[in-house]
């Protein structure tokens, strides 16, 4: 189902997620997770609707098991879509530059402020500085015009 490579992406996601590291992914897990990404008051339903998914203990296989379940099919863009909505709490199709600028540089595969700014650099942005993630999105699935 998946290559190795993505495998390996998928455990580091999985331990990023597994706050408390016992293997088992759960609504704490969860919570802490949400709250690093700056989204602190998730709904008590909304997380177990989630962990309802897994149709018990959620270990790495069955993580793996529902990442695939989700990907088969999905249209790269709206999957790409969805992860910024994250950001997004209002739906306005922006996110503010600088909370993501510290994300991307305080999580997961950190990015360097230079990488960073050369992300901004090909990031379409609206008038007040916020990334406009729906034209981002667009981008990433179906490459810029410009570069044609």
């Amino acid at each position: 189902m998946f290559e190795q490579a993505q495998i390996q992406e998928f455990k580091e996601a999985f331990s990023c997620i597994d706050q408390n590291r016992d293997g088992i992914i759960c609504k704490s897990d969860l919570k802490e997770t949400y709250s690093q990404l700056g989204r602190v008051s998730v709904p008590e339903e909304e997380l177990d609707v989630m962990l309802q998914e897994g149709k018990g203990p959620i270990n790495f296989t069955v993580f793996l098991t529902l990442f695939g379940e989700k990907l088969n099919g999905t249209d790269p863009e709206e999957a790409i879509l969805s992860a910024f909505r994250m950001f997004d709490p209002s739906g306005q199709g922006v996110v503010n530059k600088e909370e993501f600028k510290q994300l991307l540089m305080t999580q997961a595969d950190k990015f360097s402020p230079a990488e960073v700014e050369q992300l901004f650099a090909l990031t379409p942005m609206d008038l007040t500085g916020n990334i406009d993630y729906k034209s981002l999105c667009y981008i990433i699935t179906h490459g810029d015009e410009k570069e044609e």
